[in-house]
């Protein structure tokens, strides 16, 4: 490790050397230069907004910012060298220090070589795995699907429908460590994104009951994200209520944010699922898609 380096650890980057724009800066450089994205939506977020349970470390080479890591209360954490300071010991000295902070995970990104070699070093194993799958938008695609009997669409609507959604995402991803505890400010603060349409956030229901106030039951959702300006359109997050699995929802429900998004012109599908879930990796391989990256969790193994 460098002599001039030193590590600066904060709960929030206010009274930082470094601001959120430079670690955001630095991640730019970092995605350029391999080619994968180094820093998660949902730790991006905490760092621009300040909100949430997350310990930020900055790595200085000098006045330098050279690396930045990240850990959330979960002890879920990422880390990104700036290409410059590569090889450098910037990356072992954050590594260490979020696993001695109480790190359980350290996601590597597109999990490169130079990751995999690092892990390995400091004797940390794959934990789990998250393909990033995608599909180029064919023809046909822009038709919706029928849904089973008994079930309709309609797209979110803000004010209205945020506490439904909130419920059945927690029940469908009540094993998920990050989206099964989303709460009403993360969904706002989605919302609140440059890329957020409601039309693309697809609400399917239980016509065959009627709830006090004339509303059908939220059986499941699917929602789509397009960033402005990007040909790539991502299945976001899609659930079921675990009351309506395997009532012939799953192959509909991706064809119906598919549709919306072959319609709104993109010319590529991506999206992100874990690596454990067969029941869903089938059914985006029906439909299609491949593995174009595969991230991965490094930790230390559980085996006795």
């Amino acid at each position: 490790m460098s002599e001039d380096l030193r590590l600066e650890t904060a709960s929030s980057l206010d009274g930082a050397a470094a601001s959120a724009d430079e670690v955001l800066a630095l991640a730019a450089r970092a995605a350029e230069a391999d080619g994968v994205e180094a820093i998660s939506e949902a730790f991006r977020l905490a760092l621009t907004s300040g909100r949430g349970e997350v310990t930020h470390t900055l790595a200085y080479s000098g006045q330098s910012l050279a690396g930045y890591a990240a850990r959330d209360a979960s002890g879920s954490a990422e880390l990104v060298v700036d290409p410059p300071s590569r090889r450098h010991g910037v990356g072992r000295a954050l590594l260490r220090s979020v696993l001695d902070a109480g790190a359980s995970g350290v996601w590597a990104h597109g999990d490169l070589p130079a990751a995999q070699a690092l892990a390995t070093s400091e004797g940390l194993v794959s934990t789990r795995e998250l393909h990033v799958m995608e599909r180029p938008v064919r023809d046909g695609d822009d038709g919706d699907p029928e849904l089973p009997e008994g079930f309709s669409v309609r797209a979110f609507e803000p004010g209205r429908d945020e506490q439904a959604w909130l419920d059945v995402n927690r029940l469908a991803f009540a094993s998920h460590p990050e989206q099964g505890s989303i709460t009403l400010e993360d969904l706002q603060e989605r919302m609140a994104q440059d890329w957020f349409d409601p039309a693309g956030f697809l609400l399917v229901e239980d016509t065959t009951v009627t709830q006090d106030g004339g509303a059908h039951p939220l059986a499941a959702f699917h929602w789509t994200k397009r960033e402005p300006d990007s040909d790539t359109g991502e299945v976001y997050v899609v659930g079921v209520h675990p009351a309506y699995q395997g009532r012939g929802l799953a192959g509909p429900l991706t064809g119906l944010g598919t549709a919306h998004l072959a319609r709104s012109g993109v010319t590529t599908i991506e999206l992100y699922v874990d690596g454990d879930n067969t029941r869903a990796l089938a059914t985006y391989r029906r439909a299609g898609f491949e593995d174009a990256a595969v991230h991965v969790v490094y930790g230390h193994s559980s085996a006795p």
